[in-house]
């Protein structure tokens, strides 16, 4: 009789200059029962990512050989896996831009190791419930979303990619179209600390959607605001 395979415990790779702090992550990531990765450089890191994908990558931004940001907007453009910056710089548009570019939390430094294995599983627990089985492909108003492909393809074959970050709020409308969808219930289904850092990624997250999908800025026909109340997605959808 055979054996099912064991899974393998979900793989966290830390980006960080300060080997103390690599230290201090790897070694309570690990006794929670994660697998870890530790590189100071962002050269050693992408190379790494090549083969092997992790599932959630923490990524400080004070990097020695490359703009973290830069390296987070590549990961969310590129990578499935979930971004969390661990980062020193607590300034309001540091984290709304960390936020704005691809990543899913931002974590201040100092912080408590027990914080960051907290955000990390938090972060998993809702990729698993995206991945079950939910529909990775929708059409709507010409458009069609590849969740899989991080991808909006329109009738006429054009293009047009999208971040890890906007797909949550993409497919949090596509799933709920000619619904009011508060802030509050954006904030409880997207994670994150509620505040106006939060609403701000937000709003940077819808604008760039409805740029990709030629939206008026000024009257925008698919994603509507509702003043003092939410969102709207109006267009029909279909899942396949």
């Amino acid at each position: 009789m055979s054996r099912a395979p064991i899974a393998q415990s979900p793989l966290v790779a830390i980006l960080d200059d300060e080997p103390e702090i690599r230290r201090m992550l790897a070694l309570a990531l690990e006794e929670a029962g994660f697998q870890t990765t530790a590189y100071g450089r962002a050269t050693e890191f992408e190379a790494a990512l090549k083969r092997r994908a992790p599932d959630v990558c923490l990524v400080d931004l004070g990097l020695p050989d490359r703009d973290g940001l830069a390296v987070v907007h590549r990961l969310a453009l590129e990578s499935g896996a979930a971004i969390i910056i661990v980062s020193g710089r607590a300034q309001v548009q540091d984290r709304v831009t960390g936020l704005e570019l691809g990543a899913d939390d931002y974590i201040i430094k100092p912080f408590d190791p027990a914080e960051v294995v907290a955000r990390v599983r938090a972060r998993l627990r809702k990729g698993r419930a995206e991945v079950a089985p939910t529909a990775q492909t929708a059409r709507f108003s010409g458009w069609t979303a590849q969740f899989d492909r991080y991808l909006l393809v329109s009738d006429d074959g054009t293009e047009v990619p999208f971040s890890h970050a906007e797909g949550e709020v993409l497919r949090l409308f596509l799933e709920a179209p000619r619904r009011l969808i508060s802030r509050a219930q954006m904030q409880e289904s997207l994670g994150g600390a509620a505040g106006e850092s939060f609403d701000r990624a937000m709003d940077v997250r819808i604008s760039r959607l409805r740029t990709k999908l030629g939206e008026d800025p000024r009257n925008p026909t698919l994603i509507k605001t509702i003043y003092g109340a939410g969102y709207i997605f109006l267009g029909e959808v279909e899942w396949r």
